[in-house]
């Protein structure tokens, strides 16, 4: 008795289509023909059909070669990554007045005659950082005044309440000013701008700078 093996032999229609008499069509990659059966090698598993079943072999196209790498063209090294530029406290200043829809003017000019810009400027009494928060009032405004964006971003919520606490006053903004530099007890006390030199001349200040940063900024825009 010959070999088994001697009664398999490799069909001519490796890496085609096998279309079927009821339409189905099968790709194989390798196709063995074992007596009246056909073994479809494809790329998951071998599929067993009778002979009779298949209407037409049709070749399937050559796969295009692969592309040597030496005949792409050398790419490009990627543009080194530009750091960017940390924020000032001036734009610090400026972010916080949008977000709590104060003028920057306003919040700049506080911060100068706060701290003059300062992160690290520590009062006799303890006020730190550019808007020279009171480490209680920080707490109480969940910030950590030393850092920079935090002290700045609380510094302006403050103001910004105290605006709406006095809203219904017509000396609003002196009460605000007078409530951050002095406390808000001070001005209930004498009810208005308390007769502290330091709170008045703290106002004047401020609203001193306001003005001038509005000057200068329409100045600009009419150029």
């Amino acid at each position: 008795m010959r070999p088994l093996l001697l009664a398999f032999a490799v069909c001519a229609f490796a890496a085609d289509e096998i279309v079927l008499h009821n339409g189905f069509r099968l790709q194989a990659v390798r196709v063995e023909t074992v007596g009246e059966k056909l073994l479809l090698h494809t790329a998951t598993g071998t599929v067993e059909i009778n002979r009779a079943d298949v209407a037409e072999v049709e070749a399937l196209p050559e796969a295009p070669k692969p592309v040597a790498v030496e005949a792409l063209p050398a790419q490009p090294p990627p543009a080194p990554m530009v750091p960017e530029r940390p924020k000032t406290p001036k734009d610090l200043l400026r972010d916080a007045a949008d977000q709590t829809g104060l003028p920057p003017e306003f919040l700049l000019s506080i911060a100068k005659v706060e701290s003059a810009f300062q992160p690290n400027a520590i009062s006799p009494k303890g006020a730190i950082g550019v808007m020279q928060l009171m480490p209680a009032t920080a707490k109480a405004l969940n910030a950590n005044p030393y850092d920079t964006r935090e002290n700045i971003e609380a510094g302006a919520r403050l103001m910004r309440d105290l605006l709406v606490k006095y809203e219904a006053y017509p000396d609003q903004v002196y009460r605000a000013l007078s409530a951050y530099n002095a406390g808000p007890g001070a001005v209930q006390k004498y009810n208005g701008i308390p007769p502290y030199q330091e709170t008045r001349q703290y106002v004047e200040k401020v609203l001193n700078e306001y003005h001038r940063l509005k000057v200068a900024a329409s100045n600009t825009e009419n150029r």
